[in-house]
């Protein structure tokens, strides 16, 4: 059995609230194992022997969207990868500044060429972007609340599907289920 951790889209945000004991029971439907959510943003981890990420990503949307009535883009990673991403600091120890943050993205595939620069050209005075993989890491040196990107803008400009966590969120699942 494989550990994956489940990255959900829209969940508890902008009027979608899902309590946490319907996704563990829609995911148990499934047939995984070991279901258990973290904090109430969508992230929802189980054990499967399925080892094919993608064809599991599109098998979660399907049953959310069936069953919430809402798409629910999925972003599956291995507990190992988790790991990976936590203990991954791509700008050194120095951001974020007190009173900034650093986050994670979650996509798909690695970014494109296109892609890159169009991230690119979205670093401004405080926001600064980092690109590893699956994941953009985004470090926003000043409050988030005076920085013009967010999830939406990045999937705009982008074109792509993805998810934002904090980086404490990141490191405790990485804590909490660390590959043994």
């Amino acid at each position: 059995m494989t550990r994956h951790i489940a990255f959900l889209r829209a969940i508890n945000v902008g009027g979608h609230t899902v309590a946490m004991q319907v996704l563990r029971k829609e995911f148990e439907a499934l047939g995984f194992a070991s279901v258990e959510t973290f904090i109430a943003s969508g992230n929802v981890i189980f054990e499967t022997r399925a080892r094919d990420s993608a064809a599991l990503e599109r098998k979660i949307e399907r049953r959310l969207l069936a069953t919430l009535g809402f798409e629910v883009a999925t972003f599956l990673r291995t507990d190992a990868e988790v790991a990976a991403v936590a203990a991954r600091e791509p700008f050194g120890s120095g951001v974020p500044r007190p009173g900034g943050a650093l986050n994670i993205g979650f996509v798909r595939s690695p970014l494109d060429r296109r892609q890159r620069a169009a991230l690119g050209a979205l670093e401004t005075a405080i926001d600064r972007f980092h690109v590893h993989g699956r994941e953009v890491y985004w470090a926003c040196t000043g409050k988030q609340s005076e920085s013009k990107f967010s999830n939406a803008v990045l999937e705009k400009k982008l074109g792509i599907r993805a998810t934002f966590r904090g980086v404490n969120t990141v490191r405790k699942l990485a804590d909490r289920y660390r590959s043994i």
